[in-house]
C-alpha cells in the first residue's frame, strides 16, 4: 500500500473505529475478542479490492457486514471444536473459588430459575445451559425464532431482577 493508501485507510480507521468495536462488542461481549475482531475486519475490509470503490457514507455498514460475519465463523468453529480449557486452567478453577459461597450461588440461581415461566425456563436452559441456537431451540419447542428470542429476553430480565433483590437483601 503506497502512503497515500496508509493515509487514506488511517482516516476510515480512526473515524469508524469506536462505533464498529461498540458493536462487535455487543455482539460477543468481550473485550479482547472484541478488539481481535474489530482488527481482523480492517484487515480483510481494506485489503478488498473494490473498497475505495464504496461510498464514504457506506464504510461503516461495510465494516459491520464484515464483523458480523467475522463473528458468525467464530461462533461456528467455537461450537464445532467446543470450549477447550487446559487441565491447569480448570483445576484453578476449581479451587479459587470458595466451595460454600459457589453452593450459595447455585442455590440462588436454581431458586431465581423456578420462578420464572415453563417456557422460559426451557429457553434458559436450551439456550445457556445447552448451548443451542435460536433456531436449533425453536425447532425443539415447535415455536418461532422470534418468540424464543423474547422468551429469552424477558427471562434474562427477570433474573437479573431476581438476583439482583436477592443480593441486595444479603448485603444488609
Amino acid at each position: 500500500m503506497n502512503e497515500e493508501g496508509l493515509k487514506f485507510a488511517a482516516e476510515v480507521c480512526r473515524q469508524t473505529w469506536e462505533p464498529l468495536y461498540r458493536y462487535v462488542y455487543h455482539k460477543v461481549q468481550n473485550r479482547e475478542e472484541a478488539e481481535d475482531i474489530t482488527q481482523e475486519t480492517y484487515i480483510r475490509s481494506l485489503a478488498y479490492p473494490k473498497f475505495r470503490e464504496i461510498g464514504r457514507a457506506e464504510y461503516l455498514a461495510f465494516f459491520k457486514a464484515v464483523a458480523a460475519n467475522l463473528v458468525k465463523d467464530r461462533w461456528r468453529r467455537n461450537k464445532k471444536r467446543g470450549i477447550q480449557v487446559g487441565f491447569d486452567a480448570a483445576a484453578n478453577l476449581a479451587f479459587t473459588e470458595d466451595p460454600a459461597e459457589a453452593v450459595g450461588e447455585r442455590m440462588l440461581v436454581e431458586q431465581a430459575l423456578k420462578t420464572l415461566s415453563a417456557e422460559q425456563r426451557k429457553v434458559v436452559e436450551l439456550r445457556i445451559i445447552r448451548g443451542y441456537s435460536v433456531s436449533e431451540t425453536a425447532r425443539m419447542m415447535g415455536l418461532k425464532a422470534g418468540h424464543v428470542r423474547v422468551l429469552q429476553y424477558r427471562a434474562l430480565k427477570n433474573l437479573a431482577v431476581i438476583l439482583s433483590k436477592e443480593e441486595t437483601s444479603h448485603e444488609e
